[in-house]
């Protein structure tokens, strides 16, 4: 479990591919240097965001760590664009006297979303952000969260359909501290949508088809007396 909050911007130095014999997985080996702020408590099997994505430290030292990157993951995320030289977020998973100061992060990755344009406004960067998966719309909502590179951001705008979009503004400070800052249109951000809504989406699915014969009496009542309020004002 994460925060959302960022703690440092790592720099990827090294790619190696992983065994991809029958006893091995195959992906990726990444090696994240200039990130020692974070590793003073590591320890091997630690659980660390980088980019959002929950990975597993398989080996450290004081100013480096090496994750592997399985091939499901690199399919789902933008951690296989990653090159020398890329710079990540990271963040280490929660501790028992961690501030909440972001939102349940779990650093699963749903889809990755294109950034449609990057429009200054004042001091702060307002992304327009096109899902890969437009299904994940649904739990998009104004004023809500969503979690980009790892980095908990509020939406300030969400456009449904099939060419659907939100965006989100990052302040100045934000912008110090997050690699989406310094991305450009047509870049890709990893994409974990708030668990809340889902657990809201299946929790209502599952009252309604165990009520009235799963005939949604109920929720055609709800609709009808709001509609009813509506017409008598």
């Amino acid at each position: 479990m994460f925060t959302g909050l960022v703690e440092t911007i790592g720099t990827v130095t090294a790619l190696e591919p992983l065994d991809t014999s029958s006893s091995g997985g195959g992906g990726t080996s990444l090696t994240i240097s200039d990130c020692e702020e974070i590793l003073s408590d590591a320890h091997l099997g630690d659980s660390i965001a980088v980019n959002g994505t929950c990975l597993t430290v398989t080996a450290f030292d004081k100013t480096w760590f090496k994750v592997g990157v399985a091939p499901e993951t690199l399919r789902r995320t933008n951690l296989g664009s990653l090159q020398t030289g890329s710079h990540v977020n990271l963040e280490r998973a929660v501790s028992a006297d961690t501030r909440m100061g972001g939102h349940f992060v779990q650093g699963h990755v749903d889809t990755v979303a294109k950034i449609l344009s990057v429009t200054p406004d004042g001091n702060s960067l307002v992304f327009r952000l096109q899902p890969r998966d437009t299904d994940v719309l649904r739990y998009v909502v104004e004023k809500g969260y969503v979690t980009l590179d790892g980095a908990s951001l509020t939406v300030t705008k969400v456009v449904d359909g099939e060419d659907g979009f939100w965006e989100v503004m990052l302040i100045a400070y934000t912008q110090e501290k997050v690699v989406t800052a310094g991305k450009k249109p047509g870049e890709e951000v990893n994409v974990e949508i708030d668990i809340v809504g889902k657990y809201v989406e299946k929790s209502v699915q599952g009252y309604f088809a165990g009520t009235a014969g799963g005939d949604y009496a109920i929720l055609e009542k709800m609709v009808s007396r709001i509609v009813d309020e509506k017409l008598k004002k």
